[in-house]
This record gives structure tokens, sequence and C-alpha cells, in this order.
């Protein structure tokens, strides 16, 4: 019997998760349909009802209903309760699970994919208004990084978070207190790059830099890769690998089998120029 997924988001016409999906389950020899839902913003509970009644086993969901599936969760897990946001459910009877797998994505597609360990490495994050690594702060300090420092144009918003998670290579600054400041690997979660625009991170934090990675995806060279380039950053990436690996693990957590990731990711890729 064929199960069925599906995401939302809204809008979704730009979705790559049916053909991720798609090629997980024809290469792991799953029986189930994938596809797409644009999400109501007056009436998201009632599509993920609906969904439910008319079979479905799970749900990966985008932007920008990922705090009210989180909401909705009977049971989330530890990772979506941090990030107070959750990419990922699961239907079992009356249980509604919740689970964020963007931060263990980013840290495996990091790790693994392009050969960047964590551990000993000074890491910079720049945040941006939707906190798209809350949920990948928990992983990445459970790598072992030297230090993990948070930026946000609100710097009270980052403080807070830091306090909720408490942890002591955690830490807070602004962007103009990264003047002088070096570090192993940036990565942008600003939506910046979305428009074309450039966050105002100082070129100084490039000088050691052995990767510079962009959230978004799909986009080529983005005003940061491109600065990240021009101070000699070896390495540079896009959150294609991201999406896959975080998409491998909803698929793993759902069906119990976890699909091979390079393939996509290759099929994904666009060079970055």
């Amino acid at each position: 019997m064929t199960d069925h997924y599906a995401v939302i988001g809204r809008p979704i016409n730009h979705t790559k998760s049916p053909f991720i999906h798609g090629l997980f389950a024809a290469t792991s020899g799953q029986d189930l349909e994938y596809g797409a839902i644009e999400g109501s913003l007056e009436d998201f509970a009632g599509d993920v009802a609906r969904f439910r009644a008319q079979g479905g086993r799970g749900m990966n969901v985008t932007a920008p209903f990922k705090l009210q599936a989180f909401q909705l969760a009977t049971e989330p897990s530890e990772r979506a309760r941090l990030a107070k946001a959750a990419n990922a459910l699961k239907f079992e009877g009356e249980r509604v699970l919740a689970e964020n797998f963007d931060g263990i994505g980013l840290l495996r597609d990091i790790e693994v994919n392009l050969g960047q360990p964590l551990a000993g490495k000074r890491v910079l994050l720049l945040l941006g208004a939707g906190g798209a690594v809350r949920g990948a702060l928990l992983p990445f300090l459970a790598a072992g990084p030297a230090a993990l420092v948070m930026v946000n144009r609100d710097r009270q918003k980052a403080a807070g978070l830091a306090q909720e998670i408490g942890h002591p290579l955690l830490s807070v600054s602004s962007y103009e207190a990264l003047q002088g400041e070096r570090f192993d690997l940036v990565i942008n979660a600003t939506s910046a790059s979305l428009v074309g625009e450039l966050p105002p991170v100082p070129a100084d934090v490039f000088a050691q830099a052995a990767l510079a990675y962009e959230l978004a995806y799909g986009k080529g060279l983005t005003p940061f890769l491109r600065l990240a380039k021009e101070q000699g950053v070896a390495q540079l990436a896009d959150g294609v690998g991201m999406l896959v690996e975080q998409a491998a693990e909803a698929f793993a957590w759902w069906r119990g089998v976890r699909p091979e990731t390079r393939p996509v990711i290759d099929r994904l890729t666009l060079p970055l120029t």
C-alpha cells in the first residue's frame, strides 16, 4: 500500500522536496507518494488535518509555517523545542510528532560532505530575523568547536538565545565588534543574499577561514560568497547540501531507511559563479 507524504509551505512552487523524496524512494525501494501543498495563512491546522484525514503519514514544513507546526505537535523533540519550530511532522494515530532536522542536516553537510569538522574550530553564525539556525546550535556545540559566536542586528535577541542555551562555548557579538576577529568557518543565515545584499560583516572574519557557507541555495556567487572568495577563502558552499541532508533525516525518521544523499546533491548543485 502506497504511503503519502507532502511538503507544506507558502509559496511552494519553488520547492525541490518532491524531486528529492522521489529520488530517495526510488533508490531505497520505498512505496510512497510525495506531494506539495500550498498552505493557507489562515488555516494551517486545517490543512494538516485534511492531509491526515486523507491518510497522510508525515509532512515536511517550510516557511512560513515552522512555528505553527511546532505549536501543533503533541510530542515535539528537544531540537524542535529549542528552535521553537518544526520542519517535519509524523502522524501516529492521535499523536503528532515534530522534529527539526535543519541543524543536523547543516552539520552533516559541513562535516561529511564538505570535509570540515567543527572540532576545535572558531565558528561564526550570522543570524537573520527568522532564526534559521536555532536548531543547529545544539548539534554544533556537541561537535566541539573552540568557540561558536552568533551575531545579529538585534543583539538582544541573540543574547536571549545564548542565555536560553547557557553553553560556555556560545557567545554573542555585534557586527562592529567583529572587526579584527578571525574564524575558521563563517555561515550566513541572514536573508540578505535573497535580495542580493551583503550582511555588514567585516572582511577580516574570513582571514583564516577554510569555509564560507551560504544557507540560501541556487543563487550562485552571492555578495557574501563573493566577499569570502575575494578574501581568499578556498571553499565556498551554498545550502543545497543542507536541504538534501535534512530531507534524508526526515525520510529516515518516517521510513526507517536513510537514503544516499550524494547523488541527489550532485543533481541539484549549481556552479557558484
